[in-house]
Order: structure tokens, then sequence, then C-alpha cells
């Protein structure tokens, strides 16, 4: 069986300091590294939000959310301690004013990339496990991929609490395994 790795919107604007701050968002970093240098992986990719400025999903268009992850932004780039030298492919998500980007395979090259690589199964790390890591997952089990979450690589946002185990627990009952 085929595996890649599955880095979900580790960026600046994620982490402390950045416009839309997970909490405790940086503490995966060790645990993306080490899952990184593994060597256990067929393929290593990594999803960015990639919005432009106008995204429909920002304040002050009417969205939820401050502005982060604009294309070409510092906020937008990978977190720098994450070792990208071992990434293989990069994929941005939410990259039209229109598309929401919580799926890493929404208009995305993703699932082609996957199949032209013969992948099975995904393990899933990143930020944040209520929003783009729930996405991202629940596509990857609808195109039949073995999901795997690891739950020392994700942190989520949890807007209402428990949000986060929420999302967990409906992975699970959609098929994925969760550790």
């Amino acid at each position: 069986m085929r595996e890649a790795l599955l880095i979900i919107d580790f960026q600046n604007d994620f982490v402390a300091g950045g416009a839309l701050p997970v909490p405790h968002g940086d503490e995966i970093l060790d645990r993306v590294n080490e899952l990184i240098d593994s060597n256990r992986f067929d393929l290593v990719i990594a999803t960015r939000d990639w919005h432009p400025a106008d995204h429909h999903s920002f304040k002050d268009q009417g969205g939820p959310w401050p502005p982060h992850c604009i294309q070409d932004s510092e906020g937008a780039e990978l977190h720098p301690g994450v070792h990208t030298d071992k990434i293989d492919v990069v994929v941005d998500a939410g990259f039209r004013a229109g598309l929401d980007g919580y799926s890493g395979f929404e208009k995305t090259r993703l699932e082609s990339v996957l199949r032209e690589h013969d992948i099975d199964r995904v393990t899933v790390v990143g930020l944040a496990t209520d929003y783009c890591v729930r996405h991202t997952a629940l596509d990857a089990l609808r195109q039949g991929f073995d999901v795997v979450l690891d739950t020392e690589g994700i942190r989520g946002i949890d807007v209402e609490p428990g949000d986060s185990q929420r999302a967990l627990e409906e992975l699970a009952g959609a098929g994925a395994t969760v550790r």
C-alpha cells in the first residue's frame, strides 16, 4: 500500500503571531517534522490556504474570518520550521475569491497528484482539526483513500467548545482511523 503524508495549512497566519492563530498550533511542528523525516511515506504534500485579498470568507467581504493567508504574503507561507526540502508537492486551496478552500481537494490538483503516484492511504496532520483538516480528510474518504489522522500532529480552533473532538468523532464514524 502506497501512502502519502498530507500536511494541511501549517502556515504562518495559523500559528502564534499570525492573523488567525490556531491555539497551540506551533506545538505540532516536532511531530510534523518527525513524520516528514521518517521516510515512511511515498509522497509528502503540503496544502496552503492561498487567498486573494478579496476572499469571500474575510470579514470585509461579509465572511466570518479576518484576512489571512493572502497570496504571496509572509502569512501564507509554510511555517518556517517545517522541513520543506522534503515536501514533494505544495497544493494551494481557496485561491479564488469564491472558493472556500476548506478542503485541499476543492478545485485543486490534489486528487490527481495522489492518483498519479498510486497512493492508497493518506496520513493527515496540520491545522485546523475542525476546519481544513476535517474537510480534507472527509473528501479523501469520499475519493476512496484510506485516511489516518495523527492526533499528535493536529490542532483545532474550537470556535464552539468541543468542535475539534466532534470533528474527530465524525471522521472516525466516516471510516477514518484516528490515532
